[in-house]
């Protein structure tokens, strides 16, 4: 049993088991060889958003096919973790793919740093920190980062000692 919160997002749950079967697959059947790379190229799509809602629909699909036809133990249920998520919390590949949101805050493409201006003292410390130099501004001003040049570390929200940075 594994039990987790709402810090967890179940699609890249999901991610993490099929990238374990996809790692120990022997290879010997179709569905499982290619069918499991198949299925963990979707939620990459997903997880890194530039999913479309066909594909959560492929995803299902395609997992209800392995697990029927699969020659083993390991490919029959490896699409277990894909299914139980999309059975139980469909709305988050929902939200992924037309929102591009992640709730829980741990697919990183999906995330958006910003700078509360009315927080932010213009000390300049998040942009002496940040090794994309995605943030600009004036020392004693608000500073602004830049969503183009960022690369989503956490190195300036870890480094902030206002709170004026915040993820979305």
């Amino acid at each position: 049993m594994i039990v987790m919160d709402e810090d967890d997002c179940m699609v890249s749950v999901a991610k993490f088991f099929l990238e374990f079967t996809v790692g120990e697959s022997c290879g010997k059947c179709t569905p499982c060889r290619i069918g499991n790379k198949r299925m963990l190229e979707i939620l990459d799509r997903i997880t890194e958003g530039r999913g479309k809602m066909e594909d959560i629909d492929k995803l299902e699909n395609l997992a209800k096919v392995i697990k029927d036809t699969a020659l083993c133990g390991l490919g029959q249920t490896s699409p277990n973790p894909v299914l139980s998520t999309l059975s139980n919390f469909r709305e988050e590949y929902v939200e992924h793919v037309k929102d591009h949101v992640c709730r829980a805050h741990k697919c990183k493409a999906l995330l958006t740093y910003s700078i509360d201006p009315v927080l932010c003292k213009g000390c300049s410390l998040c942009a002496r920190n940040c090794p994309a130099e995605a943030i600009a501004g004036e020392v004693r001003k608000p500073f602004v980062i830049n969503p183009e040049k960022c690369i989503r570390c956490g190195m300036c929200l870890s480094r902030c000692k206002f709170g004026a940075i915040h993820v979305i």
